[in-house]
């Protein structure tokens, strides 16, 4: 065994962990990853990013790599298949880029290459021991095992997590009572009324009986679909059983008829409608992420999504705690805030499946929760709700409306011309937007990682300056003084 040691030890190389190692790295941390698979699945598994999510890459730069690998840019999201759009937010991007998980893990893996950061694939974590100062986490690899010394664990590693189990962490929430299964399927012949292209969410799934629903969903190549089916009212004896391709086949006869003949299925997988959410993210120096903190079933599609923006909140958190210029406190605020944002998710997943059809009464309620989303008030919360856009943190002291809300990205003037706020963001650093220079050695002294921009005018009123986050939330600001 090996005595190593880094700063940060990430347990897991999915789109949470690879998207935290990035934002370690990214301003000095030195960070592993481990990883019990040797290779990328290249399971396609989760389809969408939300456009919080592409807001967020925006700011390091990342979304044009990531949309240059998408296949689709899909104008509307949906709650409980209803569609709903984003035309009442104020944002860059009001749709979802369609883009396999897979994809994203392999753009952010070349990522981090580039910067040299390690992913230790085949290592799997086994246990590990913290105290005052450190933790050390024993993993296996097919040389044997391995013992590796950090400041921090970050456990990224799944709803199976064994980093949340090594915790014994509580996991309260039901157990699902069905299941849907998720196939990526070939076809011969594609079923009558199929998109060819992923452009809406309009007629991608429906409900299909009183708990069955059905849905399919192009993915960029000709004949291939993301075939979703299931039943919320019946589960299958073994939930890790394979899928077949006699069931899958029956099943697509059943949504389908004749009209639909495939030729081969390229991934299948299982999936309940159980929920569950860790009692905390934080425990001393290990944490949570991920589906390792939350579990629920894919509603609305914002499981990716939601582990991306942990990553996020925690990955400047962290950094700043190990870097010695904030104190260990900060880390108890990602908590604080990304667990009751969690609860809403599953919250408002837990509302998305009480709308399935099962009776007369139910679905008078779906019908009418339908005429009622294309109220504009309420399409618009809604939408807000499933893409992030809604996501506001507390903040203490002054009411300043821009206090806890996320940067829009609009263009600000300055002398030199508009400038995108989202460019300054790059490199990780907090954001000072001011119209006077007397603003920046106050916000310096909050952080040492500062960009700073002047700029002629902002847009609140009786404002001099606002600093926002690394992820993007504003956090203080500077009235104008009386004149």
């Amino acid at each position: 065994m090996h005595n190593l040691g880094t700063d940060v030890i990430v347990a897991g190389a999915g789109p949470t962990g690879l998207m935290l190692a990035h934002e370690l790295a990214l301003v000095g941390v030195e960070v592993v990853v481990l990883e019990r698979h040797s290779k990328r699945t290249g399971l396609s598994k989760a389809l969408n990013l939300q456009p919080r999510t592409a807001e967020m890459l925006e700011l390091r730069g990342l979304l044009d790599g990531v949309e240059a690998r998408s296949y689709a840019t899909v104008q509307d999201g949906h709650f409980a298949m209803i569609p709903v759009d984003y035309d009442g937010w104020d944002t860059r991007f009001p749709f979802q880029l369609g883009i396999p998980q897979a994809t994203v893990e392999e753009f952010l893996t070349e990522r981090l290459a580039a910067q040299g950061t390690k992913v230790l694939r085949g290592s799997e974590v086994v246990d590990f021991v913290q105290d005052n100062a450190s933790v050390t986490v024993r993993y296996r690899t097919d040389d044997g095992e391995t013992r590796l010394r950090a400041k921090f664990l970050v456990g990224c590693d799944g709803s199976r997590s064994v980093v949340r189990k090594g915790l014994d962490m509580g996991f309260p929430g039901v157990d699902g009572e069905g299941f849907g299964v998720v196939a990526d399927v070939l076809f011969d012949k594609t079923p009558d009324g199929a998109q060819k292209q992923w452009r809406t969410m309009r007629n991608i799934g429906e409900p299909t009986g009183e708990t069955t629903f059905k849905g399919l969903i192009p993915l960029g190549e000709p004949g291939l679909y993301r075939f979703v089916y299931g039943d919320r009212a019946s589960r299958p004896a073994d939930m890790r059983s394979a899928v077949t391709q006699d069931e899958v086949r029956q099943a697509l006869l059943d949504s389908y008829g004749e009209s639909a003949a495939m030729a081969e299925i390229r991934w299948a997988s299982r999936f309940s409608d159980a929920a569950r959410q860790a009692e905390h993210y934080r425990a001393g120096r290990v944490l949570l992420a991920g589906d390792a903190a939350h579990i629920h079933f894919p509603a609305g599609g914002q499981g990716l999504n939601l582990g991306v923006q942990d990553a996020m909140n925690l990955g400047w958190k962290l950094a700043a705690t190990v870097h010695g210029w904030a104190s260990d406190d900060l880390l108890d605020t990602y908590e604080a805030e990304r667990h009751p944002v969690g609860a809403q998710v599953l919250h408002n997943v837990a509302a998305q499946l009480g709308l399935t059809p099962r009776s007369h009464e139910s679905r008078a309620l779906r019908a009418l929760f339908g005429d009622l989303v294309a109220l504009p008030e309420v399409n618009r919360y809604l939408a807000g709700m499933v893409s992030g856009l809604g996501i506001r943190y507390a903040t203490y002291g002054t009411s300043h409306p821009a206090l806890g809300s996320r940067l829009t990205d609009q263009n600000v003037l300055t002398d030199a011309g508009p400038i995108r706020p989202s460019t300054l963001f790059h490199n990780g650093d907090f954001v000072l937007l001011t119209t006077t220079s007397l603003h920046i050695e106050a916000a310096r002294s909050q952080t040492p990682r500062l960009t700073t921009q002047l700029v002629t005018e902002l847009p609140w009123p009786s404002t001099e300056a606002v600093l926002y986050r690394p992820d993007g939330y504003a956090c203080w600001t500077a009235p104008t003084p009386p004149r």
